[in-house]
């Protein structure tokens, strides 16, 4: 089941999302709502949802300064963000927030369900999980988190840029690469390489969508060595090339050089 998180100020639109939709029959179970960005922050941190649907203007924190915060903090799911006629234009900026979609209110359940499907089957695909934002917070507060898992988490958070593998960091903890091999694995629910990838990926995408850089520029800064490993990767696991990617961040034909 596709965990969803609902943050819509609107009270009466929320609750529509909450007792009118089937969402069970669209293979989804909502797991929190919440009237402001603030309090869909701190829903963000307890319940891990893998779906969020949010406004973009609300009060106390708005719909995407929570996402901005929600990624910073390494725990931001797929985007949707809920919109106005009145803000449609603002709507199509904002799904370069590495948005999966937006929908225009009042929600059609039609669309939504179509939406949903569409996220169900990324998941499955292998598009949705790898550039999932990790939730670093989430293991280092297990004080039963083995310290050695710990050690190379660590590295994988704050030198993702370097050349890492799980004999580099085995050796610098003073263990076998098998055995810090099948503990990470037993952490994680995942291999380091894939934690690494997902890091990696996670900020490449970032860095796509701001504009800002070629894909050379962002294989380079991110720890995938070369250009060709780097379109290799992406594709794996997004499914398409970078530069297929800039064209539908962008909605526009990329420059030259950024294939």
């Amino acid at each position: 089941m596709l965990r969803v998180l609902i943050v819509e100020d609107e009270e009466i639109i929320r609750r529509g999302l909450l007792c009118t939709i089937d969402w069970a029959g669209m293979g989804c179970i909502v797991v929190g709502d919440a009237p402001d960005g603030r309090t869909g922050l701190e829903l963000l941190r307890t319940e891990h949802p893998d779906v969020v649907l949010t406004d973009i203007r609300m009060p106390r924190m708005d719909g995407i300064e929570m996402a901005e915060c929600a990624r910073a903090e390494g725990i931001l799911p797929k985007l949707v963000f809920l919109t106005s006629y009145a803000e449609f234009g603002y709507a199509k900026k904002a799904v370069r927030l590495q948005a999966a979609d937006y929908l225009l209110k009042p929600v059609d359940e039609a669309e939504l369900s179509a939406l949903m499907q569409r996220l169900i089957a990324a998941g499955t695909g292998g598009r949705m999980g790898i550039t999932e934002g990790i939730d670093w917070r989430r293991y280092f507060e297990d004080e039963t988190l083995n310290p050695y898992v710990r050690h190379a988490m660590e590295r994988i958070q704050h030198d993702y840029r370097e050349k890492l593998s799980i004999e580099l960091l085995a050796e610098e903890a003073g263990v076998s690469a098998s055995y810090l091999s099948r503990k990470f694995k037993e952490a994680a629910g995942q291999t380091f390489l894939e934690m690494l990838t997902r890091e990696r990926l996670q900020n490449a995408i970032a860095q796509l969508s701001s504009g800002k850089y070629r894909v050379y520029e962002v294989a380079e800064e991110n720890g995938f060595g070369d250009y060709k490993n780097f379109c290799t990767v992406f594709k794996k696991y997004m499914k398409c090339s970078p530069r297929t990617f800039l064209q539908q961040t962008r909605g526009t034909a990329p420059q030259q050089g950024e294939e």
